[in-house]
């Protein structure tokens, strides 16, 4: 576990930010009535007081109060991106539910409320109000199919138990609400951004220390939810972990889908599909490199998050890679399900990729039928 200062810091800075998005959210809610106010005051004042060009008066006062109120209300209308991919229902995995029924008992965190499968290299837990901003907070947990293929049963444990470790005591009771807020207020500050882009660059100015200190929270979760998760999985084996899931990113990222993609050159439509092929891809196309190299090979920065090697020098473990290929987690737990959930996230992919694709395949075609038209000249 960390020094307890950086519960202490966490907990100050997350209450300091929460306060400050509720009170941004506040202020703009009042601007609304402010603006409606004025204007209804307003279009009494010269209904009452302008003679014969009271009524036309009134009226405009009355328009230009509806539209600004409008507007300014309307920033606050941005829910949150509810959760995309395969929901996955107890009786599609029972083995998992069970595993992570006992996960959430074992951190005394929230249960899960919705199971989903994505096609990103990642896990992540969501939550989010049952109607968007009212009604029940639910929590859902989301687990890319990418990621599954990549790691054993122990090392999903691994994954696991760091994600509901940010639920277990970052998420939990009145966390889960201040990090609605926060995200609200992200979220609002964007849409100012959109719609009013001076007044954005102006207000980016002014919470540049806002900004800051919210990537700064978000590393000091990382780091603390790596801690707990060591109350479930041995740190050896979350540092290993660590290291597998950077490797089949990058092998992924640099080598898979740049041969998927490859395909456009030679074929109208892909041969290999790259969800339905993603196990045997990995299996045989993925080679161990030496573990330095796998550090040396990670970006110094991805977004808010810390790098692999400053969470292995946290968790105070050497860089090890898995000495052997296991089973995925993947064909265990969701075996059933495999070729259903790459069905549906090769279709959605084909989807977004065919323009392209076909782009590509006849600009290729239509170049080499040029060449060989000078050449038989």
């Amino acid at each position: 576990m960390p020094h307890p200062r950086l519960f202490a810091l966490r907990e100050r800075l997350a209450a300091r930010l929460t306060v400050l998005a509720a009170v941004g959210l506040l202020s703009i809610f009042l601007l609304a009535v402010l603006v409606f106010w004025g204007g209804v005051s307003a279009a009494i004042g010269f209904w009452k007081g302008a003679g014969a060009q009271g009524p036309l008066l009134a009226f405009c006062c009355a328009a230009l109060a509806f539209v600004g109120g409008f507007l300014t209300l309307r920033l606050l209308f941005v829910p949150l991106p509810a959760p995309e991919g395969v929901q996955i229902s107890p009786e599609d995995a029972s083995d998992f539910h069970r595993l992570i029924e006992g996960m959430a008992w074992a951190l005394d965190s929230d249960r899960i409320d919705h199971v989903w499968v994505t096609p990103e290299m990642n896990a992540a837990v969501l939550q989010r109000s049952r109607w968007g901003y009212f009604g029940r907070i639910e929590t859902h947990l989301l687990l890319g199919l990418p990621l599954a293929h990549s790691v054993t049963c122990p090392q999903l444990v691994a994954v696991l138990a760091h994600e509901f470790a940010h639920l277990a005591v970052q998420r939990k009771g009145f966390g889960k609400y201040g990090a609605l807020l926060r995200a609200w207020w992200l979220r609002v500050l964007d849409k100012i951004g959109e719609m009013f882009p001076i007044l954005g660059a102006g207000a980016d100015r002014w919470l540049r220390r806002f900004y800051s200190n919210m990537a700064r929270l978000a590393r000091i979760e990382e780091f603390e939810a790596d801690a707990l998760a060591t109350q479930l999985v041995d740190a050896d084996l979350l540092g290993e972990t660590l290291i597998e899931v950077s490797l089949k990113e990058q092998f992924l990222f640099r080598d898979y889908w740049p041969r998927v993609l490859a395909q456009s050159k030679v074929r109208a439509k892909p041969l290999v599909r790259p969800y339905r092929d993603l196990g045997l891809g990995m299996t045989a196309g993925f080679l161990r490199v030496v573990c330095d190299d796998a550090l040396a090979g990670e970006a110094p920065e991805r977004s808010l998050h810390p790098t692999t090697k400053e969470r292995l020098s946290a968790l105070r473990v050497l860089p090890q890679m898995s000495s052997e290929d296991l089973p995925s987690a993947a064909t265990h737990y969701f075996s059933q399900l495999l070729l259903p959930l790459a069905w549906t996230f090769d279709r959605a992919w084909w989807r977004d990729v065919r323009p392209d694709w076909q782009l590509i395949y006849h600009d290729v075609r239509r170049g080499r039928k040029h060449n060989n038209k000078h050449r038989g000249e």
